[in-house]
């Protein structure tokens, strides 16, 4: 509890640190922590090489419930990458080629204190160094067909819902965490081979497709012995994303829709009593992202809202319905890089499980209108985060969670909990 205390105490202090920095901090120093290495970075640049890299931390601590283990976790993730263009290095007519090495280390506050589906800290999974990409993207027919290949995380380029990089659980990563649970959908760092490609219809409206490799052995909860393997045996099949992106005509108010579906071609059991196997997983999606109010002449600054919706199939799917709603406010006061976020999702349990589970405890001599049987049907998730842009490559984000029915998808009956921590951002 001593250490809890004095976590909440610190980051507190930190918080009100933040408010107090000017407005000025923003534009102040370079774009990285590094610099430009004394111009030799722009000029490899200017080459071909552009070289990357960035470092996440965050630290949570339970404040109530849970496992009642008033303590806090830490987990970090590393990640460096080079970018070649090949039209100057080689002489092609165009493209990239990507390399991205990634490493996560740490302990899982979820896991380790609370017992919920939905990662609280968003850097957790995978805790090894791993080859996160290899890829090349290409831009053709002025801009308007896009082409990439190559092994890498298919989560990145499709369902993407970017304005929900402002909070830390993983259940807001940037698209339904309902997707990895589904079905072979993974998201970064977990890479696959893959090919897709997408063509700009009218100037509002964009169809993306592609197909992916599904093997479970490259997931997260694999063994790092394939972390440098991307041609690792266990293969179950294929799947198949579509999305069509359609951005409204306005500069003041913009928004992006996105709908959706999958079809993954693997054989897997089915959930519940009939534990049978089935082929082919699917689900369908519709997310929403929109300005809603713009103070003033500059259209950074202002609420954009979202929500997401997402349906999948009862035979296999763990998460049968996801539902996510939000805003982010940007601009606090004087300091126009400064956002606050607020957002609620629920990933509902698939009835089945439930019904199996009931069956057990029954089975076991529970009585039926015992509490034990009375299982909860949905996780549920609100958060609330601050994003403090203290210079262009340092971010600091205070974050509250408050998390409802955390036993959920082990079955149990968990309190609700409380969670705060801080997520650091640093672009070297």
């Amino acid at each position: 509890m001593h250490r809890l205390s004095f976590l909440m105490r610190r980051s507190a202090l930190g918080y009100a640190l933040l408010l107090a920095l000017p407005a000025t901090a923003v534009a102040a120093g370079d774009a990285t922590l590094t610099g430009d290495w004394g111009g030799r970075r722009s000029v490899w640049a200017e080459q071909g090489v552009s070289v990357r890299g960035d470092y996440v931390s965050e630290t949570f601590g339970v404040v109530d419930g849970g496992y009642e283990d008033t303590s806090a976790r830490y987990a970090q993730q590393l990640r460096v990458g080079v970018d070649l263009d090949m039209a100057k290095l080689a002489g092609w007519g165009g493209g990239s080629l990507h390399v991205t090495i990634n490493d996560r280390r740490g302990r899982s506050t979820s896991a380790d204190l609370v017992g919920n589906r939905f990662p609280i800290q968003e850097v957790y999974g995978g805790q090894y160094t791993r080859l996160s990409e290899f890829s090349y993207d290409r831009s053709f027919n002025q801009g308007r067909t896009y082409l990439k290949l190559g092994f890498y995380a298919m989560g990145n380029q499709f369902a993407s819902h970017t304005l929900l990089v402002n909070f830390v659980n993983a259940a807001f990563c940037a698209h339904p965490l309902a997707f990895s649970a589904n079905s072979g959908w993974y998201n970064y760092p977990a890479a696959r081979w893959g090919i897709e490609g997408a063509q700009q219809l009218t100037p509002q409206l964009n169809l993306h497709a592609g197909w992916f490799q599904v093997n479970p052995n490259l997931g997260f909860g694999a063994r790092d012995t394939y972390a440098f393997e991307p041609f690792a045996s266990g293969t179950t099949g294929a799947i198949f994303p579509l999305e069509f992106t359609w951005k409204p005509a306005t500069a003041r108010y913009p928004g992006v829709y996105k709908f959706g579906g999958y079809y993954d071609s693997s054989s897997v059991p089915r959930r519940g009593l009939d534990t049978s196997r089935s082929t082919g997983r699917d689900g369908a999606y519709l997310l929403v992202e929109q300005k809603l109010f713009t103070p003033g002449a500059d259209p950074g600054i202002g609420l954009t809202g979202f929500a997401q919706y997402m349906a999948s199939d009862h035979d296999s799917a763990l998460m049968t319905r996801w539902y996510s709603v939000g805003g982010v406010y940007q601009g606090i006061g004087t300091r126009t890089q400064d956002r606050i976020a607020l957002g609620y999702v629920a990933g509902r349990i698939n009835h089945r499980l439930l019904d199996a589970r009931r069956a057990e405890l029954i089975d076991a001599g529970v009585a039926a209108d015992s509490p034990l049987v009375g299982l909860s049907a949905a996780e549920e998730l609100y958060e609330l985060a601050y994003s403090a842009q203290i210079t262009p490559w340092l971010m600091l984000r205070p974050d509250l969670q408050y998390i409802v029915n955390p036993g959920t998808y082990a079955y149990t009956h968990t309190r609700n909990a409380v969670v705060v921590g801080l997520q650091a951002k640093l672009t070297f």
